[in-house]
């Protein structure tokens, strides 16, 4: 009879299945098919969900009571989650637990010996990207709107060290709340200052509520966001961001990601996400196909031994792979400038 192992995916955008968008399943699945296929893991695998709408929206107790209930469960590994915020929360769970678990959000703080991490954006890098960018088309003075939240906070830290190392000069720098609708005091006490160039930092659910007063204010620098700007795919964000440069996680020229869209048919607004979906479903699969032992010890060691693989996000020569005491995925240029111009999203180069 062959060996069966759980594997958990913790879905932290909603409570329930009906609710939480952003399922990576399928990905998980494409990716174990294929390693199975080729005889190189003879494992039954078995997907088990749990759901909690975490920060900013819901609780963190929602998270922990889905982790809990996933290690109940007796998986090997769990995948998720994918805020930032509710990925630091998990990491001493995880330490404690034993578990090894692969996070897809955007804080480097989230690693630890049981606790990988595959970069969809970071907290730490994404600033010094925007900065340079910032200091190449000549915006010398900047102002600041960011999140009152750990990734507001972290993203303006990590800027204000970049500044002062590149010679750029912070104006001025407010903060609002995450889930704010009307961000227009804050973005003209910004103005007053006049900043050559404008950014805007944190989850993005509060992006919106700082473009609209920026646009009816005429103003015409420079503007500038974190991976918050992948929320342009969905509904009406491109429109009101129109004109903002953005962090993405996926290059026109990356070579795995083309083959990948034109095997799938790939459209382009679905592009970011295939890119993400194929690199975690390939880290876990090629976890497993390593792992000597099914346990949670064995998976461990094996993810360590995922290394140098082609990924999908990122420029082109990025490599998808961990190692020891490596818990970061992605090696190389894996952070990409677009723009979002008539909603639709065009490379900066």
């Amino acid at each position: 009879m062959a060996q069966r192992v759980r594997i958990g995916v913790l879905n932290d955008m909603g409570d329930d299945a009906a609710s939480a968008p952003g399922d990576v399943t399928d990905w998980l699945q494409r990716e174990v098919d294929a390693v199975q296929a080729a005889g190189r893991l003879s494992a039954e695998v078995e997907f088990i969900h749990a759901y909690g709408l975490g920060m900013p929206s819901g609780s963190i107790d929602a998270i922990e009571r889905a982790f809990r209930e996933l290690s109940r469960r007796d998986v090997a590994m769990i995948v998720g989650p994918a805020i930032g915020d509710n990925a630091l929360a998990a990491t001493p769970w995880v330490e404690s637990e034993r578990i090894p678990m692969i996070n897809w959000a955007g804080a480097e703080r989230a690693r630890g010996e049981y606790m990988f991490h595959l970069q969809v954006g970071s907290h730490e890098d994404e600033s010094l990207v925007m900065a340079r960018h910032l200091k190449v088309v000549g915006a010398g003075r900047i102002g600041v709107v960011y999140d009152l939240s750990p990734i507001g906070t972290r993203h303006l830290e990590y800027l204000q060290d970049e500044a002062r190392i590149i010679g750029l000069e912070i104006v001025a720098a407010e903060g609002i709340s995450p889930l704010a609708e009307d961000a227009g005091e804050a973005v003209e006490r910004v103005l007053s200052a006049q900043p050559e160039g404008f950014v805007y930092l944190g989850l993005g659910l509060s992006a919106p509520a700082v473009a609209r007063p920026l646009a009816a204010s005429g103003w015409q620098g420079p503007r500038i966001m974190n991976t918050a700007g992948l929320r342009g795919y969905h509904g009406d964000f491109a429109r009101i961001c129109d004109g903002w440069v953005y962090i993405d996680m996926h290059s026109d020229g990356n070579l795995t990601l083309a083959e990948l869209r034109q095997r799938m048919d790939v459209p382009p607004q679905a592009a970011v996400w295939a890119a993400k979906g194929h690199d975690l479903g390939r880290l876990v699969a090629e976890g497993l196909a390593r792992s000597r032992a099914f346990t949670r010890e064995g998976v461990k060691l094996g993810l360590e031994q995922v290394k140098w693989l082609p990924a999908a996000e990122g420029k082109e020569g990025t490599l998808l792979g961990f190692g020891i005491q490596d818990r970061g995925a992605l090696h190389g240029r894996y952070l990409v400038l677009r723009q979002w111009i008539g909603g639709q999203t065009t490379e900066v180069h």
